[in-house]
């Protein structure tokens, strides 16, 4: 989870961020707030990727885990034309995709747009 994010994990978080539109790489210094953004669609998307030795794990885990990062998505201003998105990616190459809140965070496609909440069967 700590220093940048390891070479294969950047570039195969490119390919998925080009199919969402221009994407705006970051200069990569310890105060960078994102790793890229992706311009020309609407919201925005500013994106911090990392890799995730677990990645089947509760939201709730993934917000202890990944602390900083978010914190550190939450310094960009934002508004509706705006989302501020945590990528971990599984040493095998499954990603799992989170757009940041104010408060709390909530797991989204590739694309950007929400899951459907999981429901328990019964």
């Amino acid at each position: 989870m700590k220093g940048r994010p390891a070479k294969q994990t950047l570039r195969d978080a490119l390919v998925l961020a080009n199919l969402r539109g221009l994407v705006q790489r970051f200069m990569n210094t310890a105060e960078r707030l994102c790793d890229f953004a992706i311009v020309g669609v609407i919201p925005i998307a500013y994106v911090r990727i990392r890799f995730a030795p677990e990645i089947l794990v509760p939201v709730a885990q993934i917000m202890r885990d990944y602390r900083k990062d978010i914190d550190k998505l939450r310094f960009i201003c934002r508004d509706a034309s705006t989302s501020l998105e945590l990528w971990l990616r599984s040493r095998h190459g499954t990603w799992r995709f989170f757009r940041i809140e104010r408060d709390t965070i909530f797991e989204i496609d590739r694309q950007g747009n929400p899951l459907e909440p999981k429901t328990s069967q019964g």
